[in-house]
């Protein structure tokens, strides 16, 4: 059972786990962060500023944080785990929690992707590991500006997996709404859909907002989108709804006019207008990016099915190509991603 009083550790200072962090420091909660480099020594420095698109503008002082590269220090009084890494560092950091972490303690994966919560069960075998969904986007400020500050960009809350009492109370803070659901499964796969237009983000190099409000980028979403629920039908997959539109009908509004789009995904188009995807981010810093999680979660679904996915392997083959070169996002148009189906 999880109370006020539990230890959070945050087992990855990104912007996802600095926000949700933030929000649980700002609340009173007993938080410790895991990480590395850069956002720990400037969180140690000056501190942690955390903001989002309803208003809050929040400091939490650095005497007030505990932040530390040393997954001992972070995971052994820990009695809730929430891993936030990118999902090519889940083995490892399933690793970590094994050798420093409490056996009884919480394991939430709040992570993208649909099996990053599985490959922690199997690192972490007779322990309790929960699925879990962040259902908005966070940015971070710039390299140098201080306070460290991570910035709710869009709408949403966080799922998670029903089965521990007390844990979304304990979530559930201002700024950070928590919500226990029984189909965390299907609510990764509607999150999927949606997370596939991370990738057209990089590659156009546009804030989010202006990117979805044009129909040529959001027509190869709609492409990608059909794709999947495609490969999902034949695996007998049913994608939770988890916005106010069926997932079935997003292909359908997305290719609507520029004008009526608009109208129509208000909700979708609340985007703070410097939003951008975290991968995105990932280009710009020469990282390795989660592209195997999103798009090739749906390859790998549709190859087993033998359902064709030109569109997902063609955005695919871009990022990898933009990774490779380690030249930030590439800025392509629109024509120039759509040619390459050819």
């Amino acid at each position: 059972m999880a109370s006020e009083a539990s230890t959070i550790a945050i087992a990855g200072a990104g912007s996802i786990g600095c926000y949700v962090g933030g929000c649980l420091a700002l609340a009173g909660r007993k938080v410790v962060f895991l990480g590395r480099g850069r956002v720990v020594e400037a969180m140690r420095q000056s501190g942690l500023r955390v903001s989002d698109l309803d208003g809050r503008d929040r400091r939490v002082e650095a005497k007030a944080i505990s932040a530390t590269d040393d997954p001992a220090i972070a995971l052994r009084e820990a009695d809730v785990v929430l891993v936030t890494v990118k999902g090519g560092a889940t083995e490892e950091m399933a690793g970590l929690i094994a050798a420093n972490g409490r056996p009884d303690a919480v394991v939430v994966s709040l992570q993208n992707g649909v099996d990053n919560a599985d490959r922690l069960r199997a690192g972490l075998p007779g322990r309790r590991v929960l699925t879990g969904m962040v259902m908005f986007n966070v940015v971070q400020s710039p390299d140098g500006e201080a306070p460290f500050r991570v910035h709710r960009a869009s709408q949403g809350e966080v799922m998670i997996d029903q089965g521990v009492d007390g844990l979304a109370d304990l979530l559930d803070v201002d700024g950070l709404p928590v919500e226990a659901r029984a189909d965390m499964k299907a609510v990764q796969w509607s999150k999927l859909l949606m997370n596939l237009n991370n990738a057209l983000v990089a590659l156009s190099d546009l804030p989010l907002a202006r990117q979805l409000a044009d129909r040529r980028w959001r027509v190869i979403q709609a492409a990608q989108i059909d794709e999947a629920l495609a490969a999902m039908n034949a695996s007998g997959i049913v994608p939770a709804r988890i916005a106010s539109l069926p997932p079935a009908l997003l292909p359908k509004v997305l290719r609507l006019p520029d004008w009526l789009f608009g109208l129509l995904a208000r909700r979708m188009l609340a985007i703070d207008p410097e939003a951008r995807s975290s991968m995105w981010d990932d280009l710009k810093r020469g990282r390795p990016t989660e592209i195997d999680e999103l798009q090739g979660a749906v390859i790998r679904l549709a190859r087993q099915t033998g359902v064709p996915t030109p569109v997902n392997e063609r955005v695919t083959a871009l990022v990898r190509q933009a990774e490779a070169e380690k030249r930030g996002p590439p800025g392509l148009r629109p024509e120039a991603v759509s040619a390459r189906s050819a």
